[in-house]
């Protein structure tokens, strides 16, 4: 017996489908003022509103240490109330959190009953102000170092030139490891001492 040939089958399907696979994501890269390793853009810094904005940006997201050092604890930005506020918020958000602070001289801060101060005598395990050394070379940069990975550099205090980083662990360790050494060898300023007590 033949094999017949069976007819062709005509498919017509009675609804069409889309296939919509998604677009692969690329990595969203953090911003770069917040506080991430990554790259390491640099923010300059050029007038006392760009300092203040930085400073602040910077004290709002530490989460563990913050390091200053400052030749007198400059009034005119860290005696605001913006700046006082974050600190204080740093200071009473974990009872590990420590903000150090080295000074070249006091006396102005004192003299003008600087909030920081008043600061520091409420919260004395947690915000500790020493004085330089004045055997050991001065500091002459206005550094802010937040959780070893961000910094605000100005050349001297008196600068409102300067540059901010976010992401630069490798430089915030290098300007650490100075403001550590600066610290050992730091003193406990009468005057100061007086006023914290």
């Amino acid at each position: 017996m033949a094999a017949t040939e069976l007819a062709a089958i005509e498919f017509v399907p009675s609804h069409r489908y889309h296939i919509d696979n998604p677009q692969p994501q690329q990595a969203k890269q953090p911003p770069s003022d917040t506080l991430q390793a990554g790259s390491e853009p640099h923010h300059p810094v050029a007038s006392r509103e760009d300092v203040h904005r930085h400073t602040l940006r910077l004290l709002c997201q530490a989460r563990h240490s913050l390091c200053l050092y400052s030749p007198d604890l400059e009034p005119w930005l860290y005696d605001e109330d913006g700046v006082i506020q974050a600190s204080k918020r740093f200071l009473l958000g974990h009872r590990r959190n420590r903000l150090r602070i080295l000074l070249a001289d006091p006396t102005l801060a004192i003299r003008q009953s600087h909030r920081l101060l008043a600061l520091a005598r409420r919260l004395t395990s947690n915000l500790q102000i020493r004085t330089l050394n004045p055997e050991y070379p001065a500091q002459s940069a206005a550094v802010l170092v937040v959780d070893h990975c961000g910094l605000l550099v100005r050349p001297g205090p008196e600068h409102t030139t300067g540059y901010a980083l976010y992401q630069s662990p490798g430089r915030a360790r290098a300007i650490q490891r100075q403001f550590d050494s600066a610290w050992e060898r730091s003193l406990s300023h009468p005057d100061l001492r007086s006023f914290l007590l």
